[in-house]
């Protein structure tokens, strides 16, 4: 198991995720990832790849999972492995483009 610590985009995104009624399945969905991305982070639900684009604020790889799959608006968790042992980073839960 890995802890998970929550930047503070990805605390602002998963709130905004509770509150908002009409977002409640994409709550859930988002919910279940980072439950799988505490147990496992590399479960094949979440299909984590490395992110090429920017870097972890400790400068580590980042990584993308995918909350939902073939929806339009999909989430997506990126993240990384902290300095801190079995620590993972979420930096931000964005809807896919």
């Amino acid at each position: 198991m890995f802890d998970l610590d929550l930047y503070p985009p990805a605390k602002a995104a998963l709130a905004r995720l509770r509150q908002e009624p009409a977002l409640q399945k994409r709550f859930k969905a988002v919910s279940k990832a980072l439950r799988l991305l505490a147990s496992n982070p590399r479960h094949p639900g979440l299909q984590t790849h490395e992110w090429h684009g920017d870097l972890c604020p400790h400068g580590g790889k980042m990584f993308e999972a995918y909350a939902e799959n073939r929806t339009p608006g999909a989430y997506r968790i990126f993240w990384c492995y902290a300095p801190t042992p079995r620590t993972i980073l979420v930096i931000d839960i964005v809807p896919h483009p």
